[in-house]
């Protein structure tokens, strides 16, 4: 066997598995969503209220697998719950609205962590909190495909308001930046939502936002970021699934830690860059 053809057999061996196929074709199909929707996530400044409504939805999650209902109806719920209480608990007076956030988001996440890991808890539902991507099904390809086509749709649409706004909120006026913040926050509640049935509860915001923080490292321009944010999805996804395999560590850890990777990667990137100039001043 030559090496050519030995590195091609290791390149497709995890591909043969149809569990690993699926999973690769879900992290592809969220990788345009990170890629799209990350990247404004990122410009605009609300990867908090990504993490938040991540951990907003775990007790609704566990609720859900623990009665049988769908994890999107549970996650939906626990959504609803975790808007009336922000809304409750900002009403306090003298309380700022970021304190209220903190106090019902840390609270909700505490209170499915307690119910996902007690004792009397049925085994299986820790993977609430850091996915099972080898065990997607064909439901979750058709979910996350239909999921890509909605951002893609609507921020197409809106991409010359998003624009606007985002360069010149006070000009493009109060009605367009309220709009265009309930779009992408309701985009974003969506998106989590699909990726946390595959990805858990941990480690959804890493692979929602990782990749278009990577690609703000590099660049400011929308599309370039869009473009490289994307590419780093796919390739961070299937550099995951590989260490997965051939290391038999568990796929979603992998996939994050590839993430971080690249993050790193970015920053040392543009570090060099700019250390160019300097040197050659020098």
């Amino acid at each position: 066997m030559t090496v050519a053809t030995s590195l091609v057999h290791v390149l497709t061996e995890p591909f043969s598995s149809p569990v690993v196929a699926r999973a690769a074709a879900e992290l592809a199909l969220l990788g345009v969503v990170a890629g799209v929707l990350g990247t404004w996530v990122v410009l605009w400044g609300l990867s908090y209220s990504a993490e938040s409504l991540a951990h907003a939805m775990f007790p609704g999650l566990v609720l859900a697998a623990l009665t049988g209902i769908p994890l999107l109806v549970g996650g939906a719920a626990g959504l609803l719950v975790a808007a009336l209480a922000i809304a409750a608990v900002g009403r306090i007076d003298g309380l700022d609205r970021d304190v209220a956030v903190a106090v019902v988001i840390t609270t909700l996440l505490g209170l499915g962590v307690l119910l996902g890991l007690s004792p009397s808890t049925p085994k299986g539902l820790g993977s609430l909190l850091f996915g099972d991507v080898l065990g997607v099904g064909a439901g979750d390809l058709v979910l996350a495909g239909a999921l890509g086509v909605i951002c893609l749709t609507v921020l197409g649409v809106l991409r010359p308001t998003l624009t606007a706004v985002g360069f010149d909120r006070v000009g493009a006026g109060a009605r367009a930046g309220a709009r265009a913040d309930v779009v992408l926050t309701l985009l974003l509640a969506l998106a989590t939502l699909v990726a946390v049935q595959a990805l858990g509860n941990l480690l959804v915001v890493a692979t929602l936002v990782g990749p278009a923080a990577t690609a703000r490292v590099l660049t400011s321009r929308v599309v370039p970021m869009m473009v490289l944010a994307t590419a780093t999805a796919f390739a961070t996804a299937l550099a995951g699934l590989y260490v997965s395999y051939y290391l038999a560590v568990a796929a979603g850890a992998a996939v994050t830690a590839s993430i971080v990777t690249a993050y790193l990667l970015a920053l040392l990137a543009r570090s060099v860059r700019d250390a160019r100039p300097r040197v050659v001043a020098a």
